[in-house]
């Protein structure tokens, strides 16, 4: 494997010279100007730079070192800047930080700590690099168009898998906006079906004078306005799959004739007089509670039955630790794209309200906010009003360099694990790292390495 970039940005050449030696692991590139450096990070895109504020034309101040940085970030966001400070200079430290650079360190330099800063950021960078690759090919899980990193949602993507391949009835339990229709596709997609038509009807937002026609069809005169023979939503899904989403809405004489389908696999259209045999598989989806609906005489026994051969009961994204920020870092990332946006991230208050709100909308709540706070925002960064979400209060006790990344480094090894399912020679692999090393992470967290994987 090539070695990484470290691009070194500073005037002293015996300073210089040391950090190169400090570095042998890295291919390192020094320069003494901010036009070398652009140069240098247009030609190379290194994955870390470590930038001297005290640059000349400006070596006693630090508008030059701040201009350096704005320029590397503008040309490469995800570029890991570690600026050099005098001893005691915070204010430019932290202006520094608030700018983009991932983190700063005093002069005179202590090697050991700036090694150990170095090393992670590079292995940051290597994350995001791999995360990033992830979602585009597939997502970072089993199944596509779902972004998830909880143990929960793995599980369920792992049981559409196993089901894809059977012929069973399927309902799947869920709040609006968890990714029902994303399943059910998945199922289809999977299996011996995929081929064939994947026909999806919303049994709540058609009319129940209209439902009937929808589902089943009509012959030609069949009523005032049939004036041409037209296949309903189960004949178009012959050999396929039928989605039937809100269940828990269908009408109670629907339920009738959905039911006779499911047990004869056949149809009439309405105004005919000859059955229809119609092979289809059958997945429905709701977000009510149907065994109240039983009780109250709203849903059929027998139907809700013939419908949940399996039941997958779907977690609300408030119960996926985690993924509301990895979901937000994808929709971030393809909002910057769709809307010819560089934005780079989120401050600590938008993170902190995005893992602090419930999001009762679930993803398709988070997708919307996502939008429109990559829309509205004004800086590099998506702030928490710009997805209309309160800032929750004490976040500044976030803010402490070394306590994040290490929160981050935490996070990142819980995510590796969930997506290997546990399996700590994958994990290793995915973060790039020797087992003994993950050993040793995993220990530093309080992490267990003996964990199994769940049984489904």
């Amino acid at each position: 494997m090539s070695k990484p970039r470290l691009l070194i940005v500073e005037d002293d050449e015996g300073l210089s010279s040391q950090y190169r030696w400090a570095f042998p692991a890295c291919d390192v590139q020094a320069v003494a100007t901010r036009a070398q450096a652009i140069a240098a990070a247009q030609k190379d895109r290194p994955a870390a730079a470590i930038v001297d504020l005290g640059l000349p034309p400006d070596p006693d101040g630090v508008s030059e070192g701040f201009a350096t940085l704005d320029a590397l970030i503008g040309l490469i966001p995800d570029l890991k800047v570690i600026v050099a400070t005098s001893h005691g200079d915070r204010m430019h430290a932290l202006r520094a930080i608030s700018a983009g650079a991932y983190d700063f360190c005093e002069k005179p330099t202590d090697i050991a700590l700036l090694r150990t800063i170095v090393e992670r950021a590079l292995r940051l960078h290597e994350l995001e690099d791999e995360n990033r690759r992830l979602a585009e090919v597939q997502g970072p899980s089993p199944i596509k168009r779902i972004i998830t990193a909880s143990d929960a949602m793995l599980k369920v993507c792992r049981t559409v898998e196993r089901l894809a391949g059977t012929n069973v009835t399927v309902l799947l339990l869920g709040e609006s906006g968890t990714g029902k229709e994303a399943l059910a596709r998945a199922l289809h997609d999977l299996g011996p079906r995929a081929k064939q038509p994947f026909v999806a009807i919303n049994c709540g937002a058609i009319p129940e004078n209209l439902l009937e026609s929808e589902l089943f069809g009509y012959e030609r005169g069949a009523f005032t306005g049939a004036v041409k023979q037209t296949i309903g939503k189960i004949e178009a899904a012959n050999k396929g799959t039928l989605f039937l989403d809100e269940i828990g809405d269908l009408p109670h004489q629907l339920q009738v004739k959905l039911l006779r389908f499911l047990q004869e696999q056949v149809i009439e259209r309405i105004g005919g007089r000859s059955t229809i045999p119609v092979d289809v598989r059958v997945v429905s989806a709701t977000n009510a509670m149907l065994e109240e609906q039983i009780t109250d005489g709203r849903f059929r026994n027998d139907l809700y039955y013939r419908l949940n051969s399996v039941t997958v009961r779907i977690p609300p994204l408030r119960e996926r630790p985690g993924d509301p920020m990895l979901l937000a870092r994808f929709f971030l990332s393809r909002f910057n794209r769709e809307f010819n946006r560089n934005l780079r991230g989120f401050t600590e208050e938008a993170i902190g309200a995005i893992s602090a709100h419930t999001w009762p909308g679930n993803v398709r709540e988070l997708e919307n906010r996502m939008k429109r706070g990559v829309v509205m925002a004004d800086g590099k960064l998506v702030d928490a009003a710009d997805l209309e979400l309160e800032a929750v209060a004490g976040a500044e006790e976030d803010l402490y360099l070394r306590a994040a990344r290490l929160r981050a480094e935490r996070e990142v090894l819980q995510k590796a694990l969930a997506r290997t399912n546990n399996t700590l020679a994958a994990a290793a692999k995915l973060l790039g790292v020797s087992r003994p090393t993950l050993y040793t992470l995993l220990e530093a967290h309080g992490i267990s390495a003996g964990a199994e994987p769940q049984a489904e």
